[in-house]
């Protein structure tokens, strides 16, 4: 029997030591917010006359900063995802849209992003280096959110099919089926999702914190612009130091954050209890056990569902009240829905035309070749993208496959994953200069390589969080058949894992393009090498401030994702999605 150990002067409050230990982390959170939201105060001039120094012992101040622009970036992923993926889940029309906006969103890389947010940014808020500092929290954003959005969007569309008609016969409300039904089942995909997103936004944190812009320099402070700055000054050292910050601050996060939410989320899983130990984390241990802290988070949660849910349920049993008596007119389906098709349609029409007439007057300047030569620097991307995609597929989903099945040693692979994933491209900038100039090698094929690192982790995290998420049911039953183990990886896993496969694989699709912008241009001190690609174009582009150009690249990057994602990607995601649906 577990012993509480409540302290004698607060006896009516049942506080025991375990509250103190969560009131500690809990007031160094607050702590950590308040010393990196303080130096946004500064002024904007102070920040482009500041130097980032090299020296070792900034590094924890930088890390400071840079895990504060990620974490408020996730924030507003999260809430963003929650909403879209949502949205397009549950209507037809608003998937109409938003599917194609999204492809187009995470087509556009984090350089296409910044060169239109610093201006308005700074813009937004003059002389103040808050406007810069919201431009790399939005960069970042843009690294990570589509990925979480498209698995709230694929845990949405795959709730199996017994579980909805349970929702209905309970005669939920909308509100009380996404908090009791929805949610709960995407949270084991999406804690791992965030997990990756969080790793992705490293890949890009050089580009979202050492702003180059035109005229626009902006370093600042954080691991990125402490990175860029050594590989600028051809500083081995301080490289290898910005690696062992970014080391050491993963391990942080994952400890107070990440694995008390993949213990947590462990009772989210569809069937059975999984076999083997469950996952385990002390930070979530030590918040059951406090006394205090529960009954204040129970409190909480029941003022939270009084205010909304019973809400909700009330609004709507009104509604029907109102319509059963004849107070409100109701006209007949046919027609509500026919009015609705006509005002989405022309909405939706009126949008794009101002798109398109905005666009082209924008880009009405650049003459035909022009036009070709981006094309073809977008063929040159393609296929550099494409190879890169299909390896990563072919060698992590039997990789995944196998951790995802055995949950000790998911466990212990989750954390190197995620440093891992976090390692970005410019940390491979030496070792690509020296072997490439050594041996005289082909700058095009060579530097193909950076790409997937950008990219594979994607498969990687959505096909571990796909098989933990198996019904052991389903495993218990492959087992006592005695399957064969092809015939249990073709008729079984594959089919079970089939939605993730494709969702990381779409989502790595997106990534590898967005890396292309530091994978095509790679920098050692004076020495450069720039392959030919799309990603090359939007770079040097955007340090030299052509906007039109940048406009064009993007506006071909776009092009090219869109099309395959449409010709491709979403025909064999929406065939996973009706052949292998649970339920």
């Amino acid at each position: 029997m577990r012993r509480h150990y409540a302290f004698p002067l607060a006896p009516h409050v049942g506080v025991n030591r375990w509250d103190l230990v969560a009131a500690a982390l809990a007031i160094g959170a607050i702590a950590f917010v308040a010393a990196a939201v303080q130096p946004m105060r500064t002024p904007l001039a102070a920040l482009e006359a500041a130097q980032v120094s090299l020296d070792p012992s900034r590094l924890p101040s930088y890390a400071l900063h840079t895990t504060f622009r990620m974490f408020a970036a996730l924030a507003v992923s999260l809430v963003f995802s929650l909403a879209v993926g949502t949205l397009a889940a549950r209507s037809a029309r608003a998937r109409s849209i938003l599917l194609p906006l999204l492809d187009v969103g995470q087509s556009v890389p984090v350089l296409g992003y910044l060169s239109i947010t610093v201006v308005a940014f700074l813009r937004l808020f003059p002389g103040s280096a808050l406007g810069a500092e919201l431009a790399a929290i939005f960069a970042i954003f843009t690294s990570q959110v589509w990925n979480i959005t498209f698995s709230v969007y694929q845990s949405m569309r795959t709730v199996p099919a017994e579980l909805a008609e349970a929702a209905r016969s309970m005669r939920m409300s909308a509100w009380q089926r996404f908090w009791h039904l929805d949610v709960p089942f995407a949270t084991p995909g999406l804690v791992w999702n965030m997990m990756v997103s969080m790793s992705g936004a490293w890949f890009f944190v050089v580009a979202s914190e050492a702003i180059v812009v035109g005229s626009w320099h902006l370093p600042l402070p954080g691991i990125g612009s402490y990175l860029a700055q050594a590989i600028a000054e051809r500083n081995l050292a301080a490289v290898g130091w910005a690696l062992v910050a970014m080391m050491l601050v993963i391990a942080l996060y994952d400890t107070l954050m990440f694995r008390p939410l993949v213990a947590w989320s462990d009772k989210f899983r569809l069937g059975a209890a999984r076999a083997g130990a469950a996952p385990r984390s002390w930070v979530l241990s030590v918040w059951r056990q406090t006394r205090a802290l529960r009954r204040l988070g129970t409190g909480l949660r029941s003022l939270l569902q009084r205010a909304t849910l019973n809400r909700s349920a009330r609004a709507s049993r009104r509604r029907r009240a109102l319509r059963s008596a004849g107070a409100v007119p109701r006209l007949p389906a046919g027609v509500r829905a026919a009015a609705g098709a006509v005002a989405w349609w022309l909405a939706l029409a009126a949008l794009a035309a101002a798109l398109l007439f905005n666009g082209w007057r924008f880009l009405s300047g650049v003459d035909a070749n022009e036009w070709l030569h981006v094309f073809l620097l977008g063929c040159a991307s393609l296929g550099r993208v494409l190879s890169v995609t299909l390896l990563a597929v072919l060698v992590w989903v039997p990789i995944g496959m196998w951790i995802g099945l055995r949950p000790n040693w998911t466990a212990r692979i989750q954390p190197l994953v995620q440093y891992l994933a976090a390692v970005p491209a410019n940390l491979f900038y030496p070792l690509a200069v020296f072997v490439i100039v050594r041996w005289q090698l082909n700058h095009d094929l060579w530097l193909s390589p950076l790409v997937v690192l950008g990219a594979q982790w994607y498969i990687l995290f959505n096909v571990i969080a796909g098989t933990s998420a198996i019904p052991q049911d389903l495993l218990q039953v492959s087992s006592n058949l005695q399957l064969g183990r092809w015939l249990r990886w073709r008729r079984v896993l594959l089919p079970a894992i089939a939605p993730y496969i494709v969702t990381g694989a779409l989502t790595a699709w997106g990534g590898a393009w967005n890396a292309t912008i530091v994978a095509e241009v790679v920098h050692w001190g004076d020495q450069r090498l720039v392959a030919h690609g799309l990603g090359a174009y939007i770079t040097v582009n955007t340090e030299a401030g052509d906007y039109t150009r940048i406009a064009l690249g993007v506006t071909m990057m776009s092009a090219f994702v869109v099309f395959f994602n449409r010709l491709f990607w979403r025909p064999m995601y929406n065939a996973m999605e009706r052949r292998f649906r649970l339920g």
